[in-house]
């Protein structure tokens, strides 16, 4: 036996289905909310681990990168001291030949071929220690040169 008139239990029905609607309503707007929120945690989630080995990765090429550039100051030091002595050796050398010159044109023919002999030198010696700094610097910059390429490409992938 139904108290209420029959125009209040449509609206009881009425009133019941709204609520029915607004919470399913509610709980689809929750349901959808956690799913959007699990999947943005999750993309920057997968970003910071892609940071993190980036930046590994990064200070790996920088340690490698200070390797070959302290093996090409040590080898271009050696060039520079093995020059260094030479010249010294082969000035002491031309000295003493300066010494048994006989006469002042023998001694000024002898300072020519030295001072000849020593600039083909220091040109020979310049020529070979730039290659070397010209070479060095390409292999110690080519791992951070291959860092910026991985920091364009993983920004390319972040904007896509």
């Amino acid at each position: 036996m139904n108290v209420f008139p029959p125009e209040m239990s449509n609206t009881t029905a009425d009133a019941t289905a709204a609520m029915t609607e607004a919470s399913q309503k509610v709980e689809a707007f929750a349901h959808d909310t956690s799913k959007t929120m699990t999947e943005q945690f999750d993309k920057l989630t997968r970003g910071f681990e892609t940071a993190t080995a980036f930046n590994k990765d990064t200070m790996d090429a920088m340690v490698k990168s200070s390797e070959i550039a302290s093996k090409a100051v040590e080898g271009i030091n050696a060039e520079f001291v093995g020059f260094s002595k030479r010249s010294f050796e082969h000035g002491v050398a031309a000295a003493k030949d300066f010494a048994s010159a006989r006469n002042v044109s023998e001694l000024f023919q002898k300072q020519a071929d030295f001072a000849r002999s020593a600039m083909d030198s220091f040109v020979s010696h310049s020529t070979k220690l730039n290659e070397m700094m010209m070479s060095a610097t390409k292999s110690a910059v080519e791992p951070i040169g291959a860092r910026f390429s991985a920091a364009t490409e993983v920004f390319k992938g972040f904007t896509a």
